[in-house]
C-alpha cells in the first residue's frame, strides 16, 4: 500500500540546511496499525507528513497503490489526500466556536453530502465513541479525553483507509490515553490502516510494528507482542 523508497527531507533557509529525512525506506501494508519511535527531532512528523502527502521529500520515491505520488500535482495530492488519510493531531485542532457534533459534521460538509446523510452518520459515530451526551458542548466544555474522542471521530467521519495519529495520547492522562488507543485498536479491527507518531513505549506496543527513527533514519524495526499473536 505504502511504500517509501530513499526518501530524503532537507529544510532549507538563507543559512542553515537541516536534515531531517535520510534515505527512508520503509513499507506499510494495507490493514497495518504502525508506530513510529524516536527522540524528539529525529524526523517522526516529517516522516508522518510527507506519508499524509501534505509535505514533498527532497529526494526519493512515495508510491501509493503502486501510484508514484511524489511527483504529482498540488491539486492531484490534495484529490489523494482526501480521498485516503485522516489526521489527528496531539492539540486536538478542533474548532472552537463548533460543538462537538458540529466538528465531527465538517468533514461531510466539505465532501457535500446531503443534511440528513450528514446527520445520520454523525449520529452514529457519536454513538460510537460515547460521545452522544456531549453533542452541544463545545471544546472548552469538554475534558481533554473527551475533545480527542471527538477528533477521532471526525477524522474517522468520512471513512478514510489511512490515518495518521501524531501523538494522539500525548496530553492526555493514562486513563483517556487508554481509551484512544482502544478506539485506534477497534478502528484498525475493522479495516482502518494506521500510522501512529507516539513517544510512548506502552501505546507502541499496543501496535503491530514499532519503527525507530534516530537523526532521520531507521535504525531499528520490531514487532509487537500484539502481532505475534495474530
Amino acid at each position: 500500500m505504502i511504500e517509501l523508497i530513499d526518501i530524503c527531507k532537507v529544510f532549507r533557509n538563507k543559512d542553515v540546511e537541516t536534515k531531517a529525512l535520510s534515505n527512508i525506506n520503509l513499507s506499510v501494508a494495507d490493514g497495518e496499525f504502525v508506530s513510529i519511535m524516536g527522540p524528539s527531532g529525529c524526523g517522526k512528523t516529517s516522516l508522518l507528513n510527507i506519508i499524509g502527502l501534505i509535505d514533498l521529500p527532497s529526494s526519493g520515491k512515495y508510491l501509493l497503490d503502486g501510484q508514484l505520488v511524489s511527483e504529482v500535482s498540488e491539486r492531484n495530492r490534495t484529490d489523494i489526500r482526501k480521498n485516503n488519510f485522516a489526521f489527528v493531531f496531539q492539540s486536538f485542532n478542533l474548532i472552537d466556536d463548533l460543538t462537538a457534533w458540529e466538528n465531527i459534521e465538517l468533514p461531510l460538509v466539505y465532501q457535500k453530502v446531503p443534511q440528513a446523510e450528514r446527520a445520520r452518520r454523525v449520529d452514529q459515530v457519536m454513538e460510537r465513541f460515547n460521545l452522544k451526551h456531549r453533542s452541544n458542548y463545545f471544546p472548552n466544555e469538554l475534558s481533554g479525553g473527551q475533545q480527542q474522542s471527538v477528533a477521532v471521530a471526525r477524522a474517522v467521519i468520512a471513512k478514510p483507509r489511512i490515518i495518521l495519529a501524531d501523538e494522539p495520547t500525548g496530553n492526555l492522562d493514562s486513563t483517556h490515553g487508554e481509551d484512544i488507543i482502544q478506539q485506534l485498536i477497534q478502528l484498525n479491527e475493522g479495516g482502518t490502516t494506521i500510522i501512529m507518531v507516539t513517544h510512548s513505549m506502552m501505546m507502541a506496543q499496543r501496535t503491530q510494528r514499532i519503527i525507530y527513527l534516530f537523526d532521520g533514519h531507521v535504525v531499528t524495526e520490531s514487532y509487537s507482542k500484539v502481532n505475534a499473536n495474530l
